[in-house]
């Protein structure tokens, strides 16, 4: 292990949590410290010794403190090499000296962003100075330690006392990682906000950032790895799992982030009261009711067989009557925008279960991009954020809906959107009564559907079949007449798709020969 002696440091910060005890510490191991503006007044403030950055370049910060270390005898003193007699001799040669410890962190430009600052506002909170002599200190780690987070002082201090007020390479490495992260993640979100002020839509480079949550154990599988990262660029702050806090539970694991994730998105949907249950990535039970509790009691009536360890979404403050519902089954993971104390102490009662607290419900027509990896790239496209209203869908057989059906088939039709492709969703009062899930087949997705239907009423002691009168959306356009006939048979009496096929009439005669109201919407929802 090699270490490097702290003798200069200059810290210039805009976060300044943690400053002084830091520089104290610096400090008391005989540290001379160089410091700028409002970092340099904060240290003189604690009656800390402190050297202004433009008595060492000789030069006064101009523009409004837009140039203050855009100087040689800053970055000479950062970029000097250990051991390397040229350096050295330049050092000499102009009277500077090196400086071994940086301590930045930059603007707030993501911040100004996310308040909604005007343009002008935006561009002045562009690091200039900051990226630069981070980017300095990093690339000459193996003798500078580059410090962007106070969340590091502590750590740094230590090494310090450990090491007679020298910095082992092993850390100076990992702090110019974290610097060099940090530094491409502000690069990135500034890419990001400039190409949007300029109307690109697909820049030619593109790059995305983002800030490590938490390390769940293993990814999908026990042999893979992972980690979740909050987006730090347009989505930013969006409700969510990356939002959430978790009150109580074990951690939470790749799968449950993944499919907590798709039951807040489904459930934000809907205006109404409203509860989703989903089972490996997919609803398995929706309902809409007068209140949270009725909600969740439906939803998992409609597959109480696939609920089992499933994931709750909730869109309003979660209230004791349901979590003491909720509590009667094996659940992995609850999220709600927020838990009433009532309902949290009612929760404890499971200490396993994971409980998760939003803070809001995400905005379903929001704009946002969504990125899958492919093998050697990354595709990247716009969320879907299509929603069918009754205005925008056109009655195409004989018959039209009813007034309930009409509010059946726009809930079908909003479950679909979140279910996997093929998808074939059948709701009856307000509730899911069977959904049917990535099949190769749309008549078989109608099939299951209809089975997972009869199985959940056999359940419940039903005498008839819960797709009897039941709405059905199908994600896509059905190419044949067979699988709106599947439909029918299950008992269906009305139907919501896009249309678009070619055999559409042929469709369209099979549901006015069975009696069937059918809506055409022009919107698909594939999800794959």
């Amino acid at each position: 292990m090699v270490c490097q002696p702290v003798r200069r440091a200059l810290l210039s910060v805009w976060d300044k949590r943690g400053l002084v005890p830091f520089a104290r510490a610096l400090n008391d191991h005989g540290v001379e410290l160089l410091s700028t503006g409002g970092t340099a007044r904060a240290l003189r403030e604690a009656g800390l010794p402190v050297t202004d950055v433009g008595t060492v370049t000789g030069f006064p910060e101009i523009m409004d403190g837009r140039v203050k270390t855009l100087h040689p005898a800053i970055h000479a003193g950062l970029l000097a090499r250990a051991g390397h007699d040229g350096d050295a001799a330049a050092l000499d040669d102009h009277g500077l000296g090196a400086i071994d410890l940086l301590a930045v962190n930059l603007y707030p430009f993501e911040h100004a962003v996310a308040e909604g600052a005007d343009a002008a506002t935006c561009v002045e909170t562009i690091d200039i100075g900051g990226p630069a002599m981070l980017r300095a200190a990093a690339k000459n780690h193996a003798r500078v330690a580059a410090v962007t987070s106070p969340d590091d002082y502590e750590t740094v201090c230590d090494a310090l006392a450990a090491n007679d007020g020298a910095l082992p390479d092993d850390l100076r490495r990992r702090l110019a990682a974290d610097a060099f992260a940090h530094t491409a993640a502000y690069d990135a979100a500034v890419a990001e906000w400039t190409a949007q002020q300029a109307g690109i839509t697909w820049p030619r480079e593109v790059s995305f950032a983002g800030r490590r949550r938490l390390v769940p154990r293993y990814g999908e599988n026990p042999h893979q790895r992972a980690a979740f990262y909050a987006d730090a660029g347009r989505d930013a702050g969006r409700p969510g799992v990356a939002t959430a806090e978790q009150l109580q539970g074990k951690a939470l694991s790749t799968n449950n982030l993944t499919d907590t994730d798709a039951a807040f998105e489904a459930v934000a949907e809907f205006a109404e009261p409203a509860c989703v249950i989903v089972k490996h990535a997919n609803p398995c039970g929706v309902a809409v009711a007068e209140d949270l509790h009725t909600a969740y009691q439906r939803a998992f009536a409609g597959d109480p067989v696939s609920a089992f360890g499933g994931i709750l979404a909730f869109n309003r403050e979660l209230d004791a009557a349901t979590a003491r519902a909720l509590t009667g089954a094996f659940a992995e993971v609850v999220i709600a925008p927020s838990v009433t104390d009532e309902a949290a102490g009612v929760l404890a009662a499971k200490p396993n279960l994971r409980v998760l607290a939003a803070g809001d419900v995400p905005d379903p027509t929001a704009d946002g991009l969504q990125v899958r990896s492919l093998a050697g790239g990354l595709l990247v496209q716009s969320r879907d954020t299509a929603r069918v209203a009754a205005d925008d869908a056109t009655v195409v057989t004989r018959r039209a809906p009813t007034d309930a059906e009409w509010r059946d088939l726009l809930i079908a039709e909003r479950v679909a959107k979140h279910v996997a492709s093929n998808a074939i969703v059948y709701v009856r009062g307000g509730a899911t009564v069977g959904i049917g899930a990535g099949q190769m087949s749309r008549v078989d997705a109608a099939a299951i559907a209809a089975q997972k239907a009869r199985d959940a009423a056999e359940q419940a002691c039903e005498d008839k079949p819960r797709t009897e009168g039941a709405a059905v959306a199908s994600d896509a356009f059905f190419p044949f007449p067979d699988g709106l006939i599947a439909c029918a048979d299950a008992g269906a009496s009305a139907v919501i798709q896009p249309g678009g096929g070619k055999r559409d009439a042929d469709v369209t005669d099979a549901a006015d020969a069975r009696h069937l109201a059918m809506l055409h919407t022009g919107t698909r929802h594939f999800r794959h």
